[in-house]
């Protein structure tokens, strides 16, 4: 350890050595995640949308944003939300939307909920002044605008690809700048949920303008004879008004900070306005190499000196392995033969929906393995970088999925960087380029954008294939593919197209869609609830889990399988449609409970002895009934017994399961494995009493104190003895004390329409019908009253937005009165109601409806709670102020379309935590607020001892 602190040390002082004096770092990444505002616009009422694209010249000259895109707009009263953050999970269910995506009220039916804004200031230093700065967001969706103080600065229509801005042009150094997202989730992109809002990370990149470009390095590895020969591509760009000369080091780190080997560069050169490539190479011997149970990865540090100063340091996370798919010999990774155990997962997740804190990817990651699953296909668009980086770590191979094939510029340059983003991740083993593309699948179309796509993966990554996703194969899409993935092995004819085409490697990149719900054994299709057995979900069409990875196997040369999917999603409800809310094509429900069929593949996917029975054994009324019991287990004979009586022992047949018919009695079922004889593992399904108490499990029971940091909790309740009750349904409410927050909760009922994530709700009110009226001081006798009176007439009033010339300018008085109105809010039981306001003058005064009122600070801007007993159909709201130096026109300048001047804030609360069990489960997701301290979760139930859980977070 000494080695690596001494090692540290030397690096901060060459770094401290080669630096001016009080000189930034060369390259700052700034997450930006934190305090955003946010607030509902409108798909195409202006006027519910803040007013937006109603300015003169808002879209015709620069600068020129306006409704909330302006840099002077008001948004007080709006939401204070972090990133990740998805608006439509805290949306209701309704049976107008679209089931494909959840029935979530979101979509053309619903225009209030399908747009989001955002707005969040940042300070920039007068230090920054020469730097390249740039704002980046991993994704939001979907089709978002961006503009920064006021000036628009691009669109991008995918709701999946990661895009940037460069903004240095646009900053005010030394001040204070706004960012404007605005963010349309009505057009939807798939057939699934796929949320809405800034759904990842942001950030701010501030580079010299000498850098290594975004993306700019790929790290190519080759093993041979106990030696990796390393090859770096990298791309620099230069930003300056003049070429530029420059030297490129190379150091490639192990664990411990020290330097495995190294190279360096000088004389490499660059255009202005221009970027360069360079490629160098280094060796490392006797390398580790990356691999499922030993994930290793090295550290390229890349920098760049300019006269011998460093100007850029890059840091380049990469894994030494190899990869290949053979037509005959299937997948193998650093030379081993693996068969590919995979799933194919959205991005959603009960409570959070596509918002999934960085802790969530590697928690839903690990449930994954803990059933045998090596491999992850992003179904069907690019993942989010932090799955990526957790693939990396945790040792789970990916095949990388772009959203739509094609050879247009946009759909080109979404390819693209999806690949040069991800290409030095050793977890990515294959590009998928399209999925079960209809249009193209049987055309010869199909087979030339197939090759079109190939061609430009391949020249940005040569060292791994594609592959294309056919649900119909032997000409099309399925010619082009380099690698073919079979869709559902019900749909081919796999050995026909293994004769016809002995070339092409294979995999079964879609099987299974079985459907079933967690915890059910019998059929309520009125509940939209289908039970857990293994079987043919769609017959004709795909097959059980169990005989689409018996058909796997009994192929060498197929790669692997990816079963239809890991966890239920949101949408897709087949075959019900509303009321059912998600799928049930899992191997786990949406909290990430295991369903029976995730452990028949435990059984074969996973080394470790293990036996399990379903279903569970609480049937009262079906006494005497046979019930249909199976048994998952690895071992050679499982012997099952009833309340300690053999009902006999049985041969299990390899990647296979057991049937027992059983007659139902309270008691318990005992399943025991045998291999060779020796008992290996044993498990049991009891009779359980009533419930008694709420259970609480899984939390760590400590987070991180930096306000990103999740826990996943297990909610349960049990009996007297202290069992799990697998028929509970009790409602059970949650709190949270300390540093801690709720972010979710779910339960995996496909029928539920519970709350998955409360949220308060704000409708604003703008006021209109503006009026100015000249007076000589604030309580100049009855004219001053009469401007503030409920009914004054304000026929003769100015209208301050109408621009007056110079010679009709009105004399100018020492004080004015502006007024506005707004029309009663409706409110509804639970909401309130509140007028914001803006301190246009340190002495103004601030009249309702004629009587006088004191603001109160409400989240940093003065506000007016509203009595709803004092509200008239028509309010008023009149400020009494003195007239500014540069008048009403200098008033309204700075009003920012008005939008300072005020706005009622109708407010419907947030409803409580709370969840019902559903098969005896419940989920609650608690994350860390940024304080540190001991947090308690606490869960309550009516009629049942309550129970709380602590947290360390530090």
């Amino acid at each position: 350890m000494w080695h690596f602190f001494k090692r540290v040390l030397l690096a901060l002082s060459l770094l401290a050595w080669l630096l001016p004096a009080g000189a930034q770092a060369p390259r700052e990444r700034i997450n930006i995640d934190r305090d955003w505002r946010f607030a509902y616009g409108h798909a195409f009422d202006a006027g519910q949308d803040f007013g937006h694209g109603t300015r003169a010249f808002f879209f015709a000259k620069a600068g020129y944003g306006d409704g909330p895109a302006a840099p002077g707009f008001k948004d007080a009263g709006w939401r204070r939300v972090d990133l990740p953050h998805d608006w439509a999970v805290e949306l209701p269910f309704d049976a107008r939307g679209n089931t494909n995506h959840g029935s979530k009220a979101i979509g053309r039916a619903f225009p209030e909920n399908s747009v989001g804004w955002y707005r969040k200031t940042i300070d920039i230093p007068a230090s920054d002044r020469g730097r390249r700065i740039a704002l980046e967001f991993d994704g939001a969706y979907r089709d978002s605008v961006v503009w920064v103080n006021g000036h628009y600065l691009g669109r991008e229509p995918s709701g999946y690809s990661g895009f940037r801005h460069d903004i240095t042009d646009y900053l005010d150094y030394g001040g204070t700048n706004t960012i404007v997202v605005r963010v349309d989730a009505t057009v939807e992109e798939g057939w699934f949920y796929e949320g809405a809002g800034i759904y990842r990370h942001a950030w701010l990149t501030k580079t010299a303008p000498l850098h290594v470009a975004q993306w700019g390095t790929f790290v190519k590895s080759t093993v041979a004879g106990g030696r990796a020969a390393i090859e770096v591509d990298l791309t620099v760009r230069n930003d300056a008004d003049k070429a530029a000369r420059f030297t490129a080091e190379h150091r490639i780190l192990g664990p411990d900070g020290g330097t495995l080997a190294s190279t360096r560069a000088a004389g490499l050169g660059v255009g202005a306005a221009a970027t360069a490539d360079s490629r160098q190479r280094l060796a490392l011997v006797n390398p580790r190499l990356w691999s499922l149970d030993d994930p290793h990865r090295y550290v390229l540090r890349t920098t760049l000196l300019q006269d011998g100063r460093i100007v850029d340091t890059y840091d380049t996370r990469f894994g030494i392995r190899t990869v290949a798919f053979d037509p005959d010999k299937g997948f193998s990774l650093n030379g081993k033969r693996i068969k590919l155990q995979g799933t194919n997962n959205h991005q959603d997740h009960a409570g959070v929906g596509v918002a999934l804190p960085d802790g969530l990817q590697d928690w839903r990651l690990e449930q994954l393995k803990s059933f045998g699953v090596n491999a992850y296909r992003t179904a069907h668009h690019p993942p989010t970088p932090e799955l990526l980086d957790a693939t990396d770590r945790l040792g789970m191979l990916v095949i990388d999925e772009h959203r739509m094939m094609g050879t247009s510029p946009e759909i080109v340059s979404q390819l693209e960087r999806l690949v040069r983003r991800d290409r030095n991740h050793p977890s990515v083993i294959l590009w998928s380029v399209g999925n079960e593309e209809w249009a193209l699948e049987g055309k010869p179309l199909g087979t030339h954008l197939a090759q079109r796509m190939h061609a430009i993966v391949k020249r940005l990554d040569p060292t791994r294939r594609t592959s294309v996703a056919a649900s119909s194969s032997g000409r099309g899409t399925s010619l082009g593919a380099d690698v073919i993935g079979f869709n559902y092995g019900a749909q081919h004819d796999v050995d026909a197209f293994h004769r016809a085409h002995p070339d092409k490697p294979a995999a079964m990149t879609e099987e299974g869609s079985t459907l079933t719900t967690r915890g059910i054994y019998v059929d309520d299709r009125a509940k939209v609830h289908l039970n857990a057995y293994d079987r043919q979900g769609r017959p004709g069409n795909s097959l059980s889990i169990e005989e689409g990875w018996r058909r796997v196997q009994e192929r060498d040369w197929m790669s692997g399988m990816f079963v239809w999917t890991g966890f239920d999603y949101r949408g897709e409800t087949t075959p019900f449609g509303w009321p059912a809310i998600s799928s049930q094509f899992g191997m786990l429900d949406t909290t990430g409970v295991l369903k029976d069929t995730a452990w028949y593949l435990k059984a074969w996917w996973r080394p470790e002895p293990m036996v399990h029975i379903l279903p569970h054994w609480n049937w009262p009324g079906r006494e005497g009934q046979p019930i249909d019991v199976r048994v998952y287990s690895n071992g050679d004979e499982v012997e099952l017994l009833q309340d300690g009586r053999s009902l006999g022992r049985k041969p299990m047949v390899r990647d296979s399961h057991l049937r027992w018919s059983v007659p139902y009695a309270p008691g318990q079922l005992e399943a025991v494995a045998y291999r060779r004889g020796v008992r290996i593992a044993g498990t049991e399904v009891a009779t359980t009493g009533a419930p008694a108490t709420v259970h609480l499990s899984g939390g760590m029971g400590g987070l991180a104190a930096d306000g990103r940091a999740v826990a996943v909790v297990w909610v349960n309740v049990r009996d007297r003895e202290g069992r799990l009750v697998p028929t509970a349904s009790d409602r059970v409410d949650f709190a949270v004390s300390g540093p801690l927050r709720i972010i979710g909760v779910g339960n995996g009922d496909p029928g539920s329409h519970e709350a998955d994530r409360p949220a308060e709700r704000h409708a604003f009110v703008p006021l209109s019908g503006w009026r100015t009226l000249a007076l000589n001081g604030p309580d100049a006798g009855p004219d001053a009253g009469f401007a503030v009176a409920p009914d004054a007439d304000m026929t003769n009033w100015r209208d301050p937005t109408q621009w007056l010339p110079p010679e009709q300018q009105p004399p100018r008085t020492p004080y004015m009165v502006l007024r506005g109105q707004f029309d009663r809010p409706r409110l509804a039981a639970g909401q309130s109601a509140m007028l914001f306001i803006d301190q246009l003058d340190p002495g103004q005064q601030v009249h309702v409806n004629g009587r006088r009122v004191t603001p109160e600070m409400v989240d940093g801007s003065p506000a007016v709670p509203l009595d709803p007993a004092l509200l008239r159909d028509r309010n008023s709201v009149a400020y009494v102020l003195p007239t500014p130096a540069d008048g009403v026109a200098g008033l309204f300048d700075r009003s920012a379309g008005t939008s300072r001047w005020g706005n009622v804030r109708v407010t419907t609360a947030a409803a409580p935590w709370r969840r019902s069990l559903f098969n005896g489960w419940a989920q609650v997701i608690v994350q860390s607020t940024g304080e540190a301290g001991t947090g308690t979760l606490t869960a309550t139930a009516q009629g049942l001892a309550p129970t709380s859980l602590q947290f360390e977070v530090r």
